[in-house]
């Protein structure tokens, strides 16, 4: 599933092609996706003029000019990809589902195999109170995610600290990639329990949390099996992993004696693959 550096980098892809465009023609090939689109979403946006396109968690957000807000999330294999004005435009494929486009003639098309995703209408005003939002913790490279934040949220917490911090009502967007990378990098084991984390071991989990993000988002973030930045290009976050998905590798910074310590070991937390290293991560 796309995680915060994923759908940022859609954002920020989505915002060049679409801030201060109107969308001319939206067409939606199916009923809905994960839950039904709202009646008469197509007539509801078309003609409306983008002013913003911005993410909160990992949900991306279109402010348009009569502060109604496109509100939706990627699912598991959600993509959009932008065909810029004057090029060749592909007929629409089993799986392109919205076909938006705009007055400078550009086509945006949202792709989801799966149809996990969500694309929804609510309006700027109501914006925090929605469901989807109203109940989502803060944002991990936002100033009000630090040190302290992080040990008076967990203090109550019980169970291990890697599912914990994929938990959005503590803090968004670290999934599965970035909590077992953030772990790593500050030298904590997943299994560590959650309410344990204090003082130092908070400090540098926070601030690998935060690097690890800023570093993926600057790689234009992971591309596993679906994420594309909407030009189609992948994101290649993926070469720089440490341990997700690197069982039976040494990790980069250890002088691990692999063949005696298995080297980076994956177990299974909350339904979701672990990787680790075990002399590393304490």
């Amino acid at each position: 599933m796309p995680e915060l550096p994923e759908v940022e980098t859609v954002c920020r892809g989505l915002a060049t092609a679409l801030e201060g465009r109107r969308l001319t023609s939206v067409e939606l090939r199916r009923a809905g996706l994960r839950i039904p689109f709202p009646d008469g979403l197509s007539q509801a946006i078309t003609g409306r003029r983008v002013d913003r396109i911005w993410r909160r968690a990992k949900y991306y957000q279109w402010l348009l000019d009569d502060q109604q807000v496109v509100l939706g999330h990627l699912g598991m294999s959600g993509t959009f990809e932008v065909s810029p004005p004057g090029s060749n435009m592909a007929p629409p494929g089993p799986h392109d589902h919205v076909i938006i486009k705009t007055d400078d003639g550009a086509m945006i098309t949202y792709r989801d195999p799966r149809r996990f995703g969500v694309m929804t209408l609510t309006t700027l005003d109501a914006l925090p109170q929605h469901p989807l939002l109203a109940k989502l913790g803060p944002e991990p490279l936002s100033e009000d995610f630090t040190a302290a934040y992080l040990v008076e949220a967990l203090a109550r917490r019980r169970g291990p600290i890697k599912p914990a911090l994929m938990d959005a009502a503590m803090v968004v967007g670290v999934g599965n990639i970035y909590a077992s990378e953030s772990l790593y990098r500050a030298g904590i084991s997943p299994q560590r329990q959650a309410n344990t984390i204090s003082g130092k071991k908070a400090e540098r989990l926070v601030a690998a949390i935060k690097q690890v993000l800023i570093e993926a988002l600057a790689s234009g973030g992971s591309s596993l099996r679906d994420h594309r930045l909407v030009n189609g290009e992948l994101g290649y976050f993926q070469h720089a992993f440490a341990v997700y998905d690197r069982t039976g590798k040494p990790c980069p910074d250890c002088d691990c004696d692999v063949t005696a310590t298995g080297g980076v070991q994956r177990i299974v937390q909350a339904g979701r693959s672990t990787f680790y290293c075990g002399k590393r991560q304490r």
